[in-house]
């Protein structure tokens, strides 16, 4: 699998959520940028489990920085 740049993994090599202290496995990516550092392509990207999703969801929308927010399984097959 072809995980996003800013991934953390588990022991077993699963794709951990990006939420501070959280160790659970990660099934959403959020794609985002900041306008003011980033080109309007560019897309870098949290990983969230589903207790983390909204939360984080919410914290980047709140900056107007979240393009989308994918199932992990439907980014890694490189639909998204």
């Amino acid at each position: 699998m072809i995980f996003p740049e800013t991934s953390a993994e588990s022991a077993a090599g699963a794709p951990i959520c990006s939420a501070k202290g959280c160790r659970a496995e990660a099934v959403w990516v959020l794609a985002w940028n900041n306008p003011k550092l980033h080109t309007p392509d560019r897309r870098k990207t949290w990983l969230a489990c589903e207790e983390h999703r909204e939360h984080l969801s919410q914290f980047l929308g709140v900056r107007g920085f979240l393009k989308e927010v994918v199932a992990l399984a439907d980014w890694d097959s490189g639909s998204s």
